[in-house]
């Protein structure tokens, strides 16, 4: 017996509400694109400090990426099924991370990794190390601001998936690490990509951390 199909009229109030919506979000990109210097398009682009900052910016943000991967993937993974105390806690910080005013972010990055700061203070001190103001604080700003997409966005997969094959792979002898490439992590692969997008597309539009954190 196959299911019902759903019917794909709505009603009038919501098609409405819906359409107005779309012309929220579409005006103000037609707004910019009628307001572009199309003429001068050509010479931006070849201009060699245009060309140095998009190559900086697409560097640092398919970096900063690699990165959210590495370290955002376990950490969606252990927040959706570790049952160790201060799992709430760390999802909040993830969720503030995500929400701060990226001036503050910036701040935040300089009181914790400055020359004075928690972490970067002794780091200058004793190894003559210094993060701020060069590529690897860019890159360090824009994973801080942009890895809660991936990690919300893959624990949320996570929570919702079918336990019941990651049961029988691990009954038949699969260790976790196992498991989770062969079985869970193909399950959850379309979340996986839709965290990654979003958070290479934060990392590549970050300015105000960076800019407080990594200068100019």
């Amino acid at each position: 017996m196959t299911a019902p199909r759903r019917s794909g009229r709505m009603p009038v109030p919501v098609s409405a509400l819906a359409l107005g919506a779309t012309a929220f979000f579409a005006l103000p990109f037609a707004g910019l694109l009628a307001e572009a210097p199309w003429r001068s398009v050509g010479d931006l682009v070849t201009d060699p400090a245009t060309r140095t900052a998009l190559r900086l910016s697409l560097v640092t943000s398919v970096s900063a990426t690699a990165l959210a991967i590495v370290l955002g993937i376990p950490l969606a993974w252990w927040l959706a099924r570790s049952r160790v105390p201060g799992r709430s806690f760390v999802r909040a910080m993830c969720t503030v991370s995500m929400v701060l005013p990226p001036v503050v972010a910036g701040v935040a990055l300089l009181a914790a990794l400055g020359r004075r700061g928690l972490v970067g203070g002794p780091l200058h001190d004793w190894f003559g190390f210094s993060i701020p103001f060069t590529t690897v604080a860019v890159v360090i700003a824009e994973t801080f601001v942009a890895m809660p997409f991936l990690v919300l966005t893959v624990e949320a997969a996570l929570r919702a998936v079918d336990p019941g094959p990651e049961d029988a792979a691990r009954t038949l002898g699969g260790r976790p690490w196992f498991v989770f490439r062969r079985v869970t992590a193909p399950s959850i692969r379309p979340a996986i990509v839709s965290g990654v997008a979003l958070t290479w597309a934060r990392a590549l539009g970050e300015f105000g951390a960076t800019i407080t954190f990594a200068g100019s």
